[in-house]
């Protein structure tokens, strides 16, 4: 398991009756790392995790690592228990997941006592490679640097860190305490390159769902040091990178690759998919960026 580069947090394609698309998401996922991305993370937000039943979990870990090939797949492990997220992080090890992403327990917001012993149960639980995930924004549990080193000291296993407080100093802040020892991602899209610019090697991405092509050629970019051609990107993928940030962005996400034909906007409720202003606002920055988008060299998308 190689933690670096671009690794998108893949959206779960649903069926007109919200059942997954299967189909979809095996052709998704080939297009993704056609066009550079190099592994796959299933189940985390992004992917609406909290909707889907285990037997569902698992059928999106088996199509994303099958249609994935060699490229890893990450399962992101989540739960209501801690015993579900065992449960869970076994199954990901048996459906031939490379690695996981692990994140605070749903709904209970504990104390670093309760959180610590709740990741080190999933650490635990398989020989995978583990990244945390740590995004105080949308879980209310911080991990912080001192509280992250010292689960790298009792946990071998646990090598990367998906940094989504929005405080790019975070990263500086955890490689000051421990240096190389963990490979730090970004895990909001609009921080990317100040992240990689603070010694992130790895964004665990949002907008790469519908733009894998231009994804990968700004996070090159940043990591070569190429400061102009990173700004002319960044300044132009701004807008769509933003949608990553706020509350609706799965919703935000979905719309966008609707509105270039890949994919569909179909949320599971109690999300419900934009409408009126909201929709007239993605539509509009959709048109903008597809006007003025960069001419990279892209894979297209496999047919059916």
């Amino acid at each position: 398991m190689q933690w670096y580069g671009v690794m998108p947090a893949i959206t779960t394609s649903f069926k007109p009756d919200l059942s997954i698309d299967e189909i979809f998401l095996a052709r998704h996922v080939q297009w993704l790392l056609a066009n550079g991305c190099t592994g796959i993370i299933a189940l985390g937000s992004l992917g609406e995790a909290a909707t889907l039943s285990t037997d569902e979990k698992l059928a999106v870990l088996r199509c994303a690592v099958a249609a994935a090939g060699q490229p890893p797949v990450v399962a992101a492990i989540s739960d209501l228990s801690t015993a579900q997220a065992v449960a869970l992080a076994k199954q990901a090890e048996q459906a031939g997941c490379s690695g996981l992403m692990v994140l605070p327990p749903y709904v209970y917001r504990g104390d670093w006592r309760e959180m610590k012993t709740h990741v080190a149960a999933v650490f635990a639980a398989t020989p995978l490679s583990c990244m945390l995930y740590n995004n105080p924004v949308s879980y209310g549990t911080d991990f912080l640097p001192e509280q992250i080193a010292e689960l790298t000291r009792e946990h071998q296993n646990f090598v990367a860190v998906k940094e989504s407080s929005t405080d790019v100093r975070r990263v500086t802040a955890i490689r000051a305490l421990i240096g190389d020892r963990l490979k730090i991602f970004m895990g909001v899209d609009d921080a990317i390159v100040e992240g990689v610019g603070a010694g992130a090697v790895g964004w665990v991405a949002g907008l790469v769902n519908a733009f894998p092509a231009e994804s990968v050629a700004l996070f090159q970019a940043a990591i070569e040091g190429r400061r102009e051609d990173a700004f002319e990107l960044y300044r132009w993928f701004l807008p769509l990178l933003r949608m990553d940030t706020v509350p609706r962005f799965i919703q935000l996400i979905k719309q966008v690759q609707q509105e270039i034909g890949i994919g569909n906007a179909r949320v599971r409720p109690p999300r419900l998919e934009v409408i009126g202003a909201e929709l007239e606002e993605v539509r509009a920055a959709v048109r903008q960026a597809l006007t003025h988008r960069p001419s990279l060299r892209s894979t297209p998308f496999p047919a059916a």
